[in-house]
């Protein structure tokens, strides 16, 4: 019956005789199997018999055979068939619990995926599925390792918006390097497109009293900000309906700011949120209360209740002046060296000490103040997101408002969660914290952003332009609830009791055992080295999350094969603090002098996978799908 299925969908175009490559390509996607083109070629040469660039029928049979007949599945398909030939309903009802780990399966679930999947019409009207079907159901969307029920919101949308890791870019204009690079709306549009939610806007006076954005001090190009919230305007819902925070890094003139400040409203409309909501006047307001909404993040002059009481009053055009310390991002770049500000009481300690050997008391950080001119046009439109300099954890915890955030540096985000990591998290459990890479990064290049949600840092700020392991990260976390941009933090991070610590053993956690067979790779990238379609290929199983859990193995390397290669080895990890993890796949092709030849990788939340028989989709360097390549996975886990 399969053979007369076969004949029947490829006999008429081999009318001619024989056919070329493009056709057979062409062909093989009408039977619906995906390929790369680089090893059909090479595959197609192999059974080209005699070297004419036109193959016969019997010789395009092998070919598909070798392609769509894939070992590893004809032995899965042979343990739960009775008769080697065909799957009963009840035959594949089986192999979904006993494999899949599907639960509450039943006859109509498994008549359903025989109608989906088998392309053979009287096995599909017997109630059959065949190995035809078996093998496009193996390789359907269904049975890839990311559980298709977090491709939607599912979490929980109504805690305030300090309980949750929001997606968040660094310098967002930029498409290159940060000293001479082009900055471009491309930057903008490209991150909300990825599921971004807090995007930075570098604000600077431009001619004609018109405001631009760029990277200042530096020979990057210019943008006009209105044309830059004209394209985020245009973009901003188009992945997911929850709110978009504008960073303002603002540097420009109190007339230009207003100029700003009607750009804005004039721009966004209603979707600028320029009041606090009715339910939350003294505390955040959730991603679902804040739906299509547009925030804007700046300093801002006096409290909400000032704001409210200036609206509709001569006094909103006017411009004040406030003694504050200075919060560029560059001042507390060249500051970092010094390390973290300790807490006050710390700092206490310190001078106490210093006193009780006769030392003269003096303060340990002389502070720098600036007059700091910002119209109030647009510090009226800064409702929940204040910008406020971190002093301390115990500044903070006695002066920080609701609707203040922070941003810290890299390098002093970093000492602070080495050395400092609960009081961190109790900080961030009640104020938003944004964390941007260091000045130094003039190559856009980016930290691991892991340390910083290890303690709970809502804004972990990205070069989104920049790929690599930060970037894979980034998007693998961010896969979660539906990239929606928004991730509903660990209950052990919202506590504001919370014991947890990242970098301490965990003898109360809830670990989990995780194994995971590497069986094979399929259509692997070929090596660019290569002339042909091979590659010395091996896989990096990596674990990501707090220090304890970070892990990585490798498999052993197989030669000359990218096409095919089979591993059939078993790796064991065990997790203590799973909600954290995330699971990173490199596919690599092995060097012996240059270092090994990345390939593919994908990357992924530990609790998003699914159990069974599971398909890994690989991806470039730059974050594109390398389909059909992918690895075959056995997973299993235990808490």
């Amino acid at each position: 019956m399969e053979n007369k299925w076969f004949l029947s969908m490829v006999r008429d175009d081999f009318k001619c005789g024989k056919i070329t490559l493009e056709k057979t390509l062409k062909l093989l996607e009408k039977l619906d199997i995906r390929c790369n083109a680089i090893h059909v070629k090479y595959i197609f040469k192999d059974n080209d018999r005699l070297k004419q660039g036109r193959i016969t029928i019997e010789e395009f049979r092998t070919i598909y055979r070798i392609i769509a007949h894939r070992e590893e599945i004809i032995e899965i398909f042979n343990t739960y068939s009775e008769n080697r030939k065909f799957l009963f309903e009840k035959n594949l009802a089986q192999f979904l619990t006993q494999e899949q780990y599907t639960l509450d399966i039943n006859k109509s679930i498994a008549s359903e995926i025989i109608q989906k999947y088998e392309p053979i019409e009287e096995v599909k009207q017997a109630h059959q599925m065949s190995f035809e079907g078996f093998t496009r159901y193996m390789d359907s969307s269904e049975c890839l390792l990311f559980n298709n029920k977090y491709e939607s919101v599912y979490q929980d949308m109504t805690h305030p918006l300090s309980d949750y890791f929001i997606s968040s870019s660094h310098n967002t204009y930029l498409i290159s390097d940060q000293l001479v690079g082009p900055s471009d709306l491309w930057g903008y549009v490209s991150a909300l497109v990825k599921g971004c939610r807090c995007l930075e806007i570098d604000c600077w006076d431009g001619s004609q009293n018109e405001p631009v954005v760029y990277h200042g001090y530096t020979f990057t190009s210019k943008l006009l900000f209105k044309t830059v919230i004209r394209a985020i305007h245009k973009y901003a819902f188009i992945t997911s309906d929850y709110p978009v925070v504008l960073s303002l890094e603002n540097h420009c003139s109190p007339s230009q700011q207003e100029v700003m400040a009607d750009n804005l409203q004039s721009t966004f409309g209603d979707a600028l949120l320029s009041d606090t909501l009715d339910d939350f006047p003294d505390k955040l307001p959730s991603p679902e209360a804040l739906k299509f909404k547009i925030l804007v993040r700046n300093k801002k002059i006096g409290t909400l209740r000032e704001t409210r009481e200036r609206r509709g009053s001569d006094k909103h055009g006017q411009i004040e002046e406030c003694e504050e310390e200075e919060e560029a991002e560059q001042e507390e770049e060249e500051n970092e060296a010094k390390g973290p500000e300790p807490s006050d009481a710390f700092q206490d300690d310190l001078e106490k000490e210093a006193e009780s050997k006769g030392a003269v008391r003096i303060p340990l950080f002389k502070k720098k103040t600036a007059k700091l001119k910002i119209a109030t046009a647009l510090s009226d439109l800064v409702i929940y997101t204040k910008i406020e300099k971190f002093r301390s954890f115990h500044h903070s915890r006695l002066y920080q408002q609701f609707n203040e955030s922070n941003s810290i540096g890299e390098s002093q985000a970093r000492k602070l969660s080495k050395l400092r990591a609960n009081e961190f998290i109790l900080h961030t459990t009640k104020f938003i914290t944004r964390i941007y890479p260091k000045a130094t990064r003039a190559d856009s290049s980016n930290f691991n952003p892991q340390e910083f949600w290890n303690v709970g840092c809502q804004m972990v700020a990205l070069n989104f332009q920049t790929p690599g392991l930060p970037m894979d990260l980034q998007n693998g976390k961010f896969l979660d609830n539906g990239g929606s941009g928004y991730i509903l933090k660990p209950h052990f991070l919202r506590d504001s009791k919370t014991k947890f610590n990242p970098n301490k053993a965990l003898m109360d956690s809830n670990p989990i055992i995780l194994m995971i067979r590497l069986i094979s790779g399929i259509q692997l990238p070929p090596s660019y080295h290569s002339s042909s379609n091979k590659a010395d290929t091996l896989v990096i199983i990596e674990i990501l999350g707090v220090p304890n859990d970070q892990m990585k193995q490798q498999s052993r390397v197989i030669k000359k094969n990218a096409f095919s290669p089979r591993w059939n080895e078993t790796f064991t990890f065990i997790i203590q603090v799973p909600e954290l993890a995330l699971i990173r796949f490199v596919v690599e092709n092995q060097g012996l002098i240059a270092g090994n030849e990345f390939l593919g990788q994908y990357t992924l939340p530990v609790l998003c996978m699914n159990k069974g028989y599971r398909r890994v989709p690989l991806f470039s360097k730059m974050g594109e799908s390398l389909e059909p390549a992918s690895l075959f996975i056995y997973v299993w886990y235990v808490r």
